[in-house]
């Protein structure tokens, strides 16, 4: 088959020139998201092994624990961006969260004291409930509840959490017992790397290279080789054994009966649907593939593919997958289809073969690409109604949570809660949907007595 009928058949199949992209901008999308979220390879297992008691760093046991982890992560991030790529037609990509994955190893196993494989069947109940209320068309529902202002507040908020991220990766913002944060040594290998990448980034941009934030990302990386940043590890690897965290899920009766179970299991839940459900409802109102009502077309098929993922990572041994908001640097970069997503798991599954050249790109240089991002999602702040107090505020608290508290669930809960609070006490409960009231309870139950 020549390259042109495989160009005809990809462009039939994900509707590239319906969505006003090509082939090859896709493909360069597909690659800027796997570079901006390929951390999490590594970044994963490094969390996920610490619920495991009793292993010596180095050892042949933690090693065989560390790839079991490394292999789970791949399989269930590309399982879920295939089904996001192939059923949903979007370029958004998933993998286990950041932040489910803290949950998982530090409150349920370290803190909580549950074993690490009853953590995992939890991860698992969790994806069924998933699957079915996506099947029944209730999260869809959900989603299409959220109040606009929140929906608005929610893509700006992902931008500010996405500069974070790669400010905090680059080493420009650094951790200050008194003051929280502050300014880092913005001459350190590190930050000067990211300043290169962002500054290479921006100018392309502003001049409409195609492949701008990819370019940003591998001069990053070809300015850290000097500055001692990017240390080249090799190529080609063996794959893991997965045998350690494979099957490994447990659901014994006596933690099916347990209230503590189901708690764990409804915080999974609760952080993980609103985690994609913020992503993508904020990377699509930013890049105008939301409806009229700031709603996301085939909903349904898009929120199965975290089901979908999390369920196999549970099997193969991950927590909870999310959609990932570093999807919005393969946006940024043009992607519109489902064939950046499949290009991105592509890049996932080929990572088993390939992880010590993934590891080559250092977190300085795919963080530039956050950064700039970040910056572009702040575009709708001009579509929120500002002079109107209570639809502005609950905009603003959305906005600032996110970031300050290292989460989007916990920004879209609390900008709810806001909304609720304002229309009420001003009189206007009209405005409220009745599924926002009551979520917005549930919302202030779980942070009374569940967090």
């Amino acid at each position: 088959m020549s390259t042109a009928a495989v160009v005809q058949l990809l462009d039939r199949f994900f509707k590239i020139k319906d969505a006003n992209s090509s082939v090859r901008t896709e493909i360069l999308g597909g690659l800027a998201t796997f570079l901006t979220m390929s951390y999490i390879i590594f970044v994963n297992p490094t969390i996920l092994i610490d619920a495991v008691p009793g292993i010596i760093k180095g050892s042949e046991i933690y090693n065989a624990y560390f790839g079991g982890f490394m292999v789970a992560t791949i399989v269930g991030a590309a399982s879920a961006t295939l089904v996001m790529g192939l059923f949903a037609n979007y370029p958004f990509a998933l993998a286990p969260g950041m932040g489910l994955n803290a949950y998982f190893t530090y409150t349920v196993c370290l803190k909580m004291g549950i074993d690490w494989r009853v953590a995992l069947g939890a991860v698992f109940i969790e994806s069924i409930i998933f699957a079915i209320l996506t099947l029944v068309g209730l999260r869809a529902f959900i989603v299409g509840a959220l109040p606009s202002s929140v929906k608005l507040g929610t893509c700006a908020g992902i931008g500010l959490f996405l500069a974070l991220i790669g400010l905090k990766g680059s080493k420009i913002v650094i951790g200050d017992p008194n003051t929280l944060v502050a300014l880092g040594h913005l001459t350190s290998p590190e930050a000067l790397t990211t300043i290169v990448g962002f500054f290479v980034m921006a100018s392309l941009f502003a001049l409409k290279i195609p492949g701008s934030i990819l370019l940003g990302i591998l001069a990053a990386a070809l300015f850290g080789v000097f500055a001692g940043v990017t240390k080249f590890v090799g190529i080609v690897g063996a794959i893991p054994d997965v045998s350690a965290t494979f099957m490994q899920l447990s659901l014994p009766l006596s933690s099916l009966t347990t209230i503590t179970f189901w708690v764990i299991v409804f915080t999974f839940f609760f952080a993980d649907f609103f985690d994609t459900a913020g992503t993508l409802t904020g990377i699509s109102n930013a890049n105008g593939m939301a409806d009229k009502d700031g709603n996301l077309p085939r909903a349904s098929s898009a929120f199965m593919s975290d089901a979908v993922g999390t369920f196999l990572g549970a099997i193969f041994g991950t927590s909870a997958i999310t959609a990932y908001i570093e999807s919005g640097a393969g946006v940024a970069q043009g992607a519109r289809t489902g064939l950046a997503a499949v290009v991105v798991a592509i890049l996932m599954l080929l990572a088993l073969f390939f992880s010590p050249l993934a590891m080559s790109i250092p977190a300085s240089a795919t963080a530039p690409a956050l950064i700039f991002v970040g910056g572009l999602m702040m575009l709708t702040l001009k579509e929120i109604k500002w002079e109107d107090v209570t639809e502005s505020v609950p905009a603003f608290v959305t906005i600032v949570s996110m970031p300050f508290t290292f989460s989007i669930a916990n920004g879209i809960a609390l900008g709810m809660i806001t909304f609720v609070a304002i229309k009420l006490l001003t009189g206007k409960m009209r405005e409220i949907h009745w599924l926002t009231a009551l979520l917005s309870a549930i919302f202030v139950i779980h942070f009374i007595f569940m967090e």
